[in-house]
């Protein structure tokens, strides 16, 4: 049996596994009309899924969708939110889904959009501790999924968008076990949306200056394909429970810049109410000089003129990435930065995406103006997961490593690192380097320019795994935010611990999408970010409010 097979086999089977280990239904009454709406009484070992034909049905402005309740959370998967972007519709924006008569089941989820699939679970330590979910990936991917306590039932639950990481040119909407949405959804009595939508160079080719008119667009679809999604849960959440004014959007790495392009973006102003940017963030997109060339390397490389660019449109996604990405490759050799990864990300095009900052005065008139939480975690880059070698290391080796990257400045950063966190060791040291907080500091503060609030975290939680090197590593943080640390127990080990962290993280997010506030819960009086003081919630088994606590130790980069 192949591994995507595997998957599929036990795909209901992990989603079985609840915040306290198993989660069991009630059982189903004596038929259908009691099974489709999860009221029953039971027992520990009653049935815990229900699906039949006249079970889990939603009515979408497309047709009806059919999916299955677990766990009493209704469940739909691989919902079409936007036509195929293959063929003519390629660098087009999202079109919206034909129509369908008879109900669609959404049992499963949608394509995952192209992108380069080879070496996936190339990484034995990698491969155990995220066993990437991938499964069929064609240009057919603008799908969502959607867990819901209950539908069309009146009640206006919050409702939370996730957008993946993997920079913009990976991943898809349920990568990581840590991403499945029942958990929150049921303690939360939340509408959990996930999405999947274009990357890298099939959704940010900017073919505008050899295109014209017709590819105006090109380079920003990706980004397009979001806000569409958007407007999907504007349009249709109301029958799945949800409320289309209180939309909350958050994602991680490449998903935390997404979430901040997205809260910038004049077309998702009144979808979106609450943003909260994990470990990625942005102030800026690409700028269009640049990425308009790399539109004209394409071109070249590809051995086409103007007037052949549509058979762009034509070339098999697998041979396009290819040709993409030796454009790429090659104008950033030429620019004398051979090595730099890729070139396909958002673009300031002024109208889809501004140009400038983010949230200055003139950019945020016609953006959403909306509360935001930022967190990253102290570890985001731990060196040595897999090598024990360098727990040992010393202050010196450190210095010596950080080298290549800060030259002469690598012994005052360690220096100063080493005052701000006198309890750390050298491997510590090294991995909050890092790890700096610099990039999520400058955005906080710009965001600060729109008068909305503003609160910060900083997540230093460690597994007790791979003897302790795990740390708070870069992904770990989203399965507490989701209730999902015994679900993703490859990051966090299961059970008490971690659950008692997850527990206060959810409550303060699920606050945070009722009220634009994450207080109110278990966590400490969570003040509102200043750039004077630079207030931050460390996420801990103990956590405390600091202000600043790194910013002496930032201060060595040359900037706070």
């Amino acid at each position: 049996m192949d591994r995507r097979q595997f998957m599929k086999n036990v795909g209901l089977g992990t989603a079985l596994i609840g915040a306290g280990g198993l989660v069991t239904a009630p059982a189903c009454g004596s038929g259908p009309a009691n099974a489709a709406t999860g009221t029953a009484s039971g027992g520990a070992d009653d049935q815990v899924l229900f699906i039949g034909d006249d079970i889990a049905i939603a009515q979408t402005q497309y047709g009806k969708v059919q999916g299955y309740i677990l766990n009493n959370v209704y469940t739909f998967l691989g919902i079409p939110y936007g036509a195929d972007t293959s063929g003519k519709n390629r660098f087009m924006p999202p079109q919206k889904p034909e129509p369908w008569t008879g109900t669609r089941p959404a049992l499963f989820y949608g394509n995952c959009a192209p992108q380069n699939m080879k070496n996936k679970w190339g990484n034995n330590y990698y491969t155990f501790s995220d066993h990437w979910n991938y499964y069929d990936v064609s240009e057919d991917c603008l799908c969502l999924n959607v867990w819901t306590p209950a539908l069309a039932d009146g009640k206006k639950r919050p409702v939370l968008v996730w957008l993946h990481g993997g920079g913009f040119t990976s991943g898809n909407g349920i990568e990581q076990d840590g991403y499945h949405g029942e958990n929150l959804s049921r303690a939360g009595d939340i509408v959990f949306c996930s999405i999947n939508h274009r990357l890298g160079p099939i959704g940010f080719s900017d073919l505008s200056a050899v295109g014209g008119e017709k590819y105006k667009d090109s380079g920003n679809v990706g980004m397009l394909d979001i806000v569409a999604a958007l407007q999907w849960v504007h349009d249709n959440i109301a029958n799945f429970g949800g409320d289309p004014d209180n939309v909350t959007i958050i994602g991680q790495s490449g998903g935390g810049a997404k979430v901040c392009i997205t809260a910038a973006m004049p077309g998702a102003k009144g979808l979106v109410h609450k943003a909260v940017a994990l470990s990625g963030s942005s102030i800026g997109a690409m700028d269009q000089k640049v990425s308009r060339k790399i539109g004209e390397y394409i071109l070249k490389e590809a051995g086409l003129t103007a007037a052949q660019i549509d058979k762009l449109q034509e070339i098999p996604w697998e041979e396009y990435l290819e040709i993409a990405n030796r454009a790429s490759a090659r104008y950033w050799k030429e620019q004398g930065t051979e090595g730099r990864r890729g070139g396909f990300s958002p673009v300031a095009d002024g109208r889809n995406i501004p140009i400038g900052q983010f949230y200055s005065a003139e950019n945020s008139a016609n953006a959403p103006q909306i509360p935001m939480i930022f967190c990253t975690t102290f570890h985001e880059m731990s060196p040595n997961r897999g090598d024990a070698s360098l727990e040992s290391i010393t202050k010196e080796g450190v210095v010596e490593k950080i080298k290549a990257r800060y030259g002469d400045k690598s012994e005052a950063i360690v220096d100063a690192y080493a005052k701000c966190f006198p309890d750390k060791r050298p491997i510590e040291l090294w991995a909050l380097i890092s790890s700096s907080r610099a990039g999520v500091v400058r955005s906080a503060n710009a965001k600060l320019a729109q008068g909305q609030p503003v609160y910060v975290a900083w997540f230093g939680w460690c597994p007790p795994l791979f003897d302790n090197r795990m740390r708070a590593f870069h992904c770990l943080d989203i399965c507490f935010w989701f209730k999902n640390t015994d679900r993703m127990y490859t990051h966090t080990g299961g059970g008490r611990v971690p659950r008692a962290l997850s527990d206060k993280m959810s409550e303060a997010l699920l606050n945070f999408m009722r009220k634009g506030d994450p207080n109110g819960g278990t966590l400490p009086t969570w003040p509102k970010y200043t750039e004077a003081n630079g207030e931050v919630m460390i996420l801990d088994n103990t956590c405390e409010v600091k202000n600043d606590p790194d910013r002496e130790a930032r201060k060595a980069f040359g900037e706070a």
